[in-house]
């Protein structure tokens, strides 16, 4: 059977996750690509979405509307908190989410993928890893051995995490940085872009840097 995917979110990340389902769809996936949906699309958005023939379906509420009721669809925001939202208020529908894997990622033995999972090109998933629902792993990350990502979490590109590693619920790791092994890196927290994370990070905080350090006022940013 076919799965009729709609993909809510026109930014970068929306049309990056459209390449991974046509990817998916090159490689033989039977899915049939909907269109689009987004409460506040950017004007520059929507020329790229009409560029590739991607249809746009409207907002949330309209396209809610008109459903038929036997759609999958995913949640392609880059923000953990806004996607949170989007997919709690998405469930409520009861419509099931469509996990996707670029044909060209590698994903290692007994490992488990939770609903909604987005997973670009050249990403490695190593062996006995485990991933929430709606997590996204960007173009060329390595996600070590036993590590588990809980719901929400969000790992740029290029951004390496080691062997059993435990990443809390929406947190973000930005492109380059690397999380060591065995560490911890807390529910809410971000991972500034290239830090390397020798030490345990706290829920709700922001690191920067080489060791990555809690960032401060001082930072200017």
């Amino acid at each position: 059977m076919t799965d009729r995917i709609v993909v809510v979110g026109a930014g970068g990340f929306g049309r990056e996750t459209l390449d991974v389902i046509e990817a998916c769809i090159g490689a033989g996936d039977s899915i049939e690509i909907l269109g689009v949906i987004d409460s506040k699309p950017r004007e520059i958005d929507l020329d790229r979405l009409s560029a590739r023939r991607i249809a746009y379906l409207g907002t949330e509420s309209d396209w809610l509307n008109e459903m038929r009721g036997d759609e999958r669809y995913v949640v392609a925001i880059g923000s953990p908190s806004v996607r949170r939202a989007v997919a709690e208020r998405m469930s409520e529908t009861g419509l099931s989410p469509r996990t996707v894997i670029h044909p060209r990622a590698v994903i290692g033995s007994q490992s488990e993928l939770g609903a909604g999972v987005v997973i670009a090109s050249g990403v490695q998933v190593s062996t006995n890893v485990t991933l929430g629902n709606h997590v996204h792993l960007n173009p060329g990350c390595i996600i070590g051995h036993d590590a588990l990502l809980h719901d929400y979490v969000s790992v740029n590109p290029g951004a390496i995490v080691s062997g059993s590693v435990v990443v809390g619920q929406g947190a973000l790791l930005g492109a380059g940085s690397m999380i060591l092994q065995g560490l911890n890196v807390g529910e809410g927290s971000t991972v500034g872009a290239a830090a390397c994370v020798t030490k345990a990070v706290d829920a709700g905080t922001t690191v920067i840097g080489v060791p990555a350090r809690k960032r401060s006022a001082d930072d200017g940013f």
